[in-house]
């Protein structure tokens, strides 16, 4: 799962050792991500490991249940209207210029997939 925050830009996935451990694994390509979702909503997050060979650069593993409650406390901490301006004030304006990149190559789902709603 892809999630673009205010905190942070995160992969989180199971890995095979996950399975048995009840846990998950959260990526990111900026460690500073990392500690901020550490500090603000997922104080058991385990440290930090540095992976140069790999897509992600920066790891952390976290209970599977205590994922799922910070995921639910960032919804529950979501208080602003307009997305890219919040990561704008959070991150700075480079960040939020490289998510609008994400946000207008998503926005051709829209144009390119037929609507089936009426």
């Amino acid at each position: 799962m892809w999630l673009l925050t205010p905190e942070g830009f995160f992969s989180i996935v199971q890995k095979p050792a996950d399975r048995a451990r009840g846990t998950l694994t959260v990526r990111a390509r900026v460690a500073d991500d990392l500690e901020n979702l550490r500090r603000t909503v997922l104080p058991t997050l385990g440290p930090t490991q540095t992976s140069l060979g790999t897509d992600y650069r920066f790891r952390a593993i976290a209970p599977r249940e205590d994922v799922a409650r910070a995921l639910g406390e960032l919804a529950l901490r979501t208080t602003y209207s307009n997305f890219k301006d919040a990561v704008a004030q959070q991150q700075g304006p480079q960040r939020a210029a490289l998510y609008h990149e994400v946000w207008d190559v998503l926005y051709t789902l829209q144009d390119t997939t037929p609507d089936t709603h009426p």
